[in-house]
């Protein structure tokens, strides 16, 4: 029997300026969800805007940062977000670096693994107290959530509460997903190899763990997002800016300490300890000549927009539930919609 067909999901910036247009032409173009990351504007706001020019598409946050808000303040967010949307949200949280959420958000870190299962479990708490009454009383090692009076207690959906879906890299990070959460996004940064070798088992052990347990969010199939980092073009001048542009953006990965294990699992550690040294010393330019194709083809693909959708049908197929395309931050959005329809049209 072959695999089921692949959930496909488009992605946008989350501009003020572009976000309902971007809302608009993923749903006409078929896409089933939308997902915005958390950047430089709020994506449950821009989400919430879209939710009021579409109908069926899912909105998806990809991802909001957890450890920037309390259990409290992202259940608000996130129900907020589904009530408007009629039961539509889907809320992908990541845990960003240490010094994004000491020294830019101004709130604690330590242990994310453990923080971030404490943090999932809390806000199920709190999302089930306003589903169904009961009383909220979540007491753990990181957060203690007991008081919730009718006043500040939203309107249960109809729907149900919203799916957590949870970005990882690292296997401790990895294997919370598993535990606590609906799915698992994977990074940009991640082969098929890793994902294959590395992610996938601890995923699927933890999952097991889970539902022997009884765990009630297990009743919901288990996501597993492909995030694929995509340089295409309608023509060759296209093809070889977003090419260039990619090839940086891999340097840049490629030069981070936590994404270390994705480079190790392809013998390729000292790569990572070179462009470390030449980020530290701010010689950005020289970066992305030392992502060499193999490289490129390893964690990327590349080509015009029938080729490159089907070598990532090829890769994914089997291997995730559901698929994104990551393109350079300048490449016309369009590409990557063109590029999900044609994965589609494969089946």
């Amino acid at each position: 029997m072959s695999p089921p067909a692949l959930r496909l999901d488009a992605t946008a910036s989350g501009h003020p300026a572009g976000i309902l247009e971007a809302a608009e032409r993923a749903e006409h173009r078929g896409m089933d969800r939308l997902v915005v990351a958390e950047t430089a504007y709020d994506p449950f706001l821009q989400l919430a805007r879209a939710a009021d020019r579409t109908s069926s598409i899912e909105l998806s946050t990809g991802i909001a940062v957890a450890f920037a808000r309390t259990p409290m303040t992202l259940a608000y967010q996130a129900w907020g977000l589904h009530a408007a949307s009629g039961g539509r949200a889907v809320i992908g949280l990541g845990s960003q670096v240490k010094p994004h959420i000491e020294k830019r958000f101004g709130m604690p870190w330590d242990r994310p693994a453990a923080r971030m299962r404490e943090y999932v479990h809390a806000v199920r708490a709190i999302w089930d107290c306003w589903q169904t009454g009961e009383r909220l009383r979540f007491r753990g090692e990181f957060y203690t959530h007991t008081v919730m009076t009718p006043v500040f207690s939203p309107d249960p959906v109809p729907s149900g509460v919203p799916r957590i879906l949870l970005a990882g890299v690292g296997p401790l990070m990895t294997r919370a997903a598993g535990a606590v959460a609906d799915g698992f996004l994977s990074h940009p940064f991640t082969s098929t190899g890793y994902l294959t070798e590395q992610v996938l088992p601890g995923l699927a052990e933890e999952r097991a763990r889970a539902e022997a347990e009884g765990a009630a969010w297990t009743a919901r199939p288990f996501e597993i997002v492909g995030n694929v980092l995509t340089a295409t073009g309608r023509t060759e001048q296209e093809l070889a800016a977003n090419r260039a542009a990619t090839r940086e953006r891999l340097a840049f990965y490629a030069s981070t300490p936590a994404y270390r294990p994705v480079l190790a699992q392809h013998g390729w550690e000292g790569l990572q300890e070179e462009l470390h040294t030449h980020s530290v010393r701010g010689r950005w330019a020289e970066m992305a000549a030392l992502i060499d194709d193999e490289v490129f083809d390893t964690f990327a693909v590349s080509g015009p927009v029938e080729d490159v959708a089907r070598e990532i049908h090829r890769r994914y197929t089997g291997l995730v539930t559901r698929l994104s395309v990551s393109l350079p931050e300048d490449a016309d959005p369009e590409l990557g919609l063109d590029v999900l329809g044609a994965v589609r049209a494969l089946g």
